[in-house]
């Protein structure tokens, strides 16, 4: 185990093309969205980026970055740290998404073709595998996945670009929550196929709502 926190293997590679920092900041965010990194957990610019294999400069950078988007707290004396969320921030964000992806359901149900539909279900058949292989890493991507998939046959260029400003935030909140949520999220998302292949927009929008509430429901009553 590293001293910062990080499993090993945890630390993605990072590609060579895009300036430093920039690279240095998505590997930061994904690290804090997977939870490799934990809320409240220290980050010591030096520890970082020699994991990173980097000089000190882009993860100082990066940090103000994160920072300044909410993901990190910078703490006078003390250093950075990963935000935790507070209860009210989760909630008002998951009630955010929830607007945003019942929508989305209704717009794939009206607009969705039979190449989006055997898309949603390979992700539901490989979801399913995932939480049979109590694989939560892979349960949360494809999740993500699937919920991208159905934003996309929406057909919507707006509803999309507001979706993925809180996609990222999303992640963080389901990680804790996926094994919890489990079979039953795929379930859920199993129905929500076949009222979109029903052209079912208002089965569609009802399912979305109740699939994304139970998961605002899962994250209240997280063990702590």
């Amino acid at each position: 185990m590293l001293s910062t926190g990080l499993p090993q293997g945890a630390v993605p590679r990072l590609e060579r093309p895009g300036p430093l920092r920039d690279r240095v900041y998505e590997a930061l965010l994904e690290l804090i969205t997977t939870r490799a990194l934990q809320p409240g957990q220290h980050l010591v610019e030096s520890e970082l980026a020699n994991h990173l294999g980097v000089s000190r400069q882009p993860v100082r950078e990066a940090l103000q970055r994160l920072n300044t988007e909410g993901w990190v707290d910078l703490r006078p004396a003390q250093g950075a740290f990963v935000h935790e969320p507070t209860d009210e921030e989760a909630d008002q964000l998951l009630t955010v998404r929830a607007l945003l992806e019942a929508e989305a359901a209704r717009l794939a149900a009206a607009h969705s073709d039979e190449d989006g539909i055997d898309a949603l279900e390979r992700i539901v058949h490989l979801g399913l595998a995932a939480v049979d292989d109590d694989d939560v890493a892979a349960a949360v991507a494809l999740n993500a996945r699937f919920h991208a998939t159905v934003m996309e046959l929406a057909g919507n260029a707006v509803l999309a670009e507001l979706a993925a400003q809180v996609d990222r935030r999303v992640r963080w909140y389901y990680t804790p929550v996926a094994r919890q949520r489990g079979r039953q999220s795929w379930i859920e998302h199993e129905e929500l196929v076949t009222a979109i292949l029903n052209r079912d927009e208002q089965e569609a929008t009802r399912l979305m709502r109740e699939h994304t509430e139970y998961t605002r429901r899962s994250y209240q009553a997280r063990p702590r």
